[in-house]
């Protein structure tokens, strides 16, 4: 007789024994009954916890009568402070997780005791030759092996028991290209899904799939069309081409890079995968201004086995602002007219939440989520088309910039949302964003490290008023929104952008972590702040949450950075935190004691005596914001997770040259030795040295 699938489930849960780390089968199967099966309510099989990315816990143990009791179980140090961006997996008492460059940590659940670690050794100094830091967002569990993308673009297997490595696959098609991996791999029906990042730097964008026990690929699917001289790989190539035009094109790539959301549905057996923004930027020169230009900013449905298109929904055609629709894709039913109706789910950067078929692709709503969205009007009913405003759009038509909403980060960037059945609310981590599009014409050939989005780095402010009101432009809220409704049901603002994504769970309750360095709980149904604690480093990651032996835990991921506090230092300096890369996870009653919370000591800089005339200084600004200001902040103002070059100190400034020309690429700086002169160097340190005497007058109040 053949076991009964639940009876086989709570088997494997009985394994645990002590917590200790054992390679427990997680397959299709499993999978696709994790929302049904009581036996894995505790794990957290997969990215999104379930297959359809819900990020909702039917645990109720901690719940909205008993948060404020939460208190720390256990803490880990990651080796490196940086960017922590993963939601950890739980399988059976144990959590597996990434911290920044890709490392692997394997942990007993109960008490976070490191099993094993691995380090995939991703050379520092590729930073500068991919986007939005050295970032990671966790891995992929599937029978018995652990699946995690490396920055430098390897997929890789590890063996669950020990971390070991069972076997490594080259994802780049083009290493003269600048493709990295930043996503957590998905795996599907026994295949390993990974997309790769780099559009900002001229890349052809595709998803792969792998053979989760071999690493053979399986299929490969383009989301922008190539070079026409090389023919088109399939018939839905040859359809998307006719939504391009020019010749150029395919020089840059076309962008179109699939680098975060991926949802699956096992009944309809449809791979959702949501696709970025073009390359370039300048919808005029990418395209000359014309076509849809597929499937930039799209969800696209295919079949897992072999990759074959089935449909697609464009959230932004004719994209020319950074509008991905890389956030997350979920997949639910909800009460449409009346009757349940499945259904995909997204809030990507353009403001806009959407509500399509799942079966289908059709559109079935969309309102606008963002608190200002000024790019478009609406979104058409009839034919599901975005109303454009041209007075607050087109920046590319008359060649004139425009202050746009929201801007590159977008209303909603990859920080994950979440879905609660209990409540049928969707909780946002919301961003207010904006963006002062300034065209650039400027064409160059793709090369490493150097991004050409065909607009100008925007101009930051250096003085304290103008700083100001930049600020404003950079606020955030949790937002809770009915997606049968399309309409805001509650709200709970935060005075910056960029906060932690969020986690629902079935005991009314919304966890969520903050830029300005707190762990928080809401309840579910009304938004009322139920606990809070304190940690030293701002929150990006989503949390979740999971039990071992009947005993519920909540799991933050704590570690500052990506895009916006590396680049928009001007304003994420103002949370204060400091690089503090840890997980910690509560319990009720929990009693270990928490770390000592620390904030950035902004104590006035020493810089050097300002020699260099007006000209030089000039200079080097205008080198910095197109070589320097990704990492070390737009203006020279940084929130100090990469250093903020403004503190430099003397020894530091002799070395200038030699750091800029790679003497540091094994710490993380780029080399840039090949692209700046000695006169090019001087003259960004000239610009340094003139901002630490700004920043030092500020500081003392002169």
């Amino acid at each position: 007789m053949k076991t009964p699938f639940n009876l086989a489930t709570v088997t494997l849960s009985l394994l645990l024994a002590s917590g200790t780390c054992l390679a427990a089968k997680v397959d299709a199967r499993r999978l696709a009954a994790v929302e049904t099966n009581a036996a894995d309510a505790g794990n957290w099989l997969s990215h999104g916890r379930t297959y359809g990315e819900q990020r909702y816990s039917p645990l109720d143990k901690i719940n909205d009568h008993n948060v404020d009791k939460l208190g720390l179980a256990w803490q880990f140090k990651y080796d490196l402070d940086r960017v922590v961006e993963a939601t950890p997996l739980v399988v059976d008492g144990v959590l597996y997780t990434t911290g920044a460059y890709s490392m692997v940590y394997a942990l007993d659940a109960t008490n976070g005791k490191l099993l094993w670690k691995y380090d995939p050794k991703v050379w520092r100094g590729i930073q500068g030759t991919g986007c939005c830091d050295a970032a990671n967002r966790g891995v992929a569990y599937w029978n018995g092996k652990v699946y995690v993308g490396v920055y430098d673009g390897r997929l890789e297997a590890l063996d669950a028991k020990t971390g070991k490595k069972a076997w490594s696959v080259d994802t780049v098609i083009d290493h003269d290209r600048n493709y990295t991996i930043s996503g957590a791999p998905r795996v599907v029906k026994g295949k390993v899904i990974i997309g790769n990042g780099g559009a900002e730097f001229g890349v052809r964008g595709y998803v792969t799939a792998y053979d989760a026990e071999t690493g053979k690929q399986a299929w490969r699917f383009f989301t922008v069309p190539g070079d026409p001289a090389k023919g088109d790989e399939s018939d839905t190539i040859a359809m998307i081409r006719k939504t391009w035009f020019g010749d150029q094109y395919w020089v840059q790539g076309g962008g179109g890079t699939a680098w975060n959301a991926f949802s699956y549905d096992p009944e309809l057996d449809l791979l959702y995968i949501g696709v970025g923004n073009g390359s370039y930027w300048n919808y005029r020169m990418r395209s000359e201004g014309k076509g849809d230009n597929l499937f930039l900013s799209s969800i696209v449905a295919v079949k897992p086995d072999t990759g074959k298109y089935v449909w697609h929904y464009q959230t932004t055609p004719g994209d020319a602002w950074d509008y991905t629709a890389t956030q997350d894709i979920i997949v639910a039913t909800l009460p449409i007219d009346g009757k349940p109706r499945k259904v995909v789910m997204q809030a990507p950067k353009n403001g806009f939440f959407y509500v399509l078929d799942a079966a289908t692709g059709q559109f079935i709503s969309a309102e606008k989520f963002g608190s200002i969205v000024t790019w478009a009007k609406g979104i058409d009913k009839a034919t599901g088309r975005p109303i454009f405003d041209p007075e607050a759009a087109d920046y590319w038509t008359k060649n004139e910039p425009k202050l746009v909403f929201p801007g590159s980060q977008g209303a909603h960037n990859w920080h994950p949302m979440s879905f609660s059945p209990k409540t049928g609310l969707v909780y946002i981590p919301q961003h207010v964003s904006a963006e002062h599009f300034n065209p650039n014409i400027e064409r160059r050939a793709p090369s490493k490290g150097t991004p050409n989005l065909g607009v100008q780095i925007p101009i930051v402010p250096e003085d304290k008023a103008g700083l100001d009101e930049l600020a404003k432009l950079f606020t955030g809220k949790l937002q809770a929104w009915d997606p049968v409704q399309q309409k805001e049901i509650w709200s709970v603002p935060y005075p910056m952008m960029s906060n932690g994504g969020t986690l629902a769970t079935a005991g009314n309750l919304v966890f969520q972590g903050t830029t300005h360095g707190q762990v928080r709980a809401y309840a579910a149904d009304t938004g009322k702040q139920l606990w809070a604690t304190d940690v030293s480093s701002g929150v990006v990651a989503g949390p979740i949450s999971y039990s071992v032996k009947g005993e519920q835990y909540v799991a933050f991921n704590v570690g500052w950075g990506g895009a916006f506090p590396i680049t928009f230092g001007a304003v994420a300096e103002r949370a204060r935190v400091v690089p503090d890369s840890r997980l910690y996870v509560f319990k009720l009653d929990g009693k270990t004691p928490m770390p000592p919370v620390r904030r950035r000591d902004m104590t006035p800089p020493k810089p050097p005596e300002m020699t260099a005339g007006n000209d030089a200084v000039q200079a080097g600004s205008k080198l910095f914001g197109s070589h320097c200001a990704a990492c070390h902040g737009l203006s020279a103002i940084s929130a100090n997770i990469i250093p903020d070059l403004r503190y430099l100190n003397q020894d530091k400034h002799v070395q200038f040259q030699d750091i800029v020309r790679g003497s540091h690429s094994h710490l993380g700086m780029p080399p840039f030795g090949g692209k700046l002169s000695l006169e090019d160097v001087e003259n960004i340190r000239a610009y340094l040295v003139k901002r630490a005497h700004d920043l030092k007058a500020e500081l003392l109040g002169q």
